[in-house]
């Protein structure tokens, strides 16, 4: 099962990802952990990036597809995985879909969890109180989810025209929004 998970911050697509992982078998790519991976092994893409970073700008497309690539090239992904954090963009998702047809490994699902704007202000201000993360005060936070909004709409409507889109309800319990999750894979329909 190969399959993309999509949601605004505060969604629940981590805590989701790892009982996927589980269920599923299969290996949950961390586009964030992807990527400080390759850095700390000092890859030749690994390096590339640093160097951007150390500047202070954003790692292209390119390198993030490149890393992608070679972590979808392992053995561990022959049975399928869990993309977390990529495709943020539409460019990004057209590329993810030209690689996955070229290695021969073509998407299943696109899921996106939906959760109400103000559960999510609320639980990432309750996340940020628990971790001390003083960037999560109302104001900021929605800003956020305004540019996830903005950014993401294009990368929904990619996966729904190409009849891969899966909207779960993400709100309710850790395994109530599992359930939903793999009825939608099971299914193949929205579960809300």
């Amino acid at each position: 099962m190969r399959l993309v998970l999509l949601g605004a911050p505060g969604s629940g697509k981590g805590t989701q990802a790892v009982r996927l992982k589980e269920h599923l078998q299969v290996p949950h790519i961390s586009t964030g952990d992807l990527l400080r991976a390759e850095v700390a092994a000092g890859s030749a893409l690994g390096l590339q990036a640093k160097e951007i970073m150390a500047r202070g700008d954003l790692v292209s497309d390119e390198i993030l597809l490149g890393m992608l690539e070679d972590r979808l090239s392992r053995p561990d992904t022959n049975d399928g995985f869990i993309l977390d954090g990529y495709p943020r963009n539409l460019a990004q998702a057209d590329a993810l879909g030209k690689l996955l047809a070229r290695i021969g490994q073509p998407m299943d699902h696109a899921l996106q969890l939906e959760v109400d704007t103000e559960k999510l202000v609320a639980r990432l201000a309750g996340r940020a109180q628990a971790e001390g993360r003083a960037d999560d005060n109302p104001e900021s936070v929605r800003n956020r989810l305004r540019i996830y909004d903005e950014q993401t709409a294009p990368v929904i409507d990619y996966y729904r025209q190409h009849g891969m889109l899966k909207v779960v309800d993400g709100e309710g319990s850790m395994d109530e929004v599992f359930t939903r999750i793999v009825e939608a894979i099971a299914t193949g329909v929205d579960v809300g």
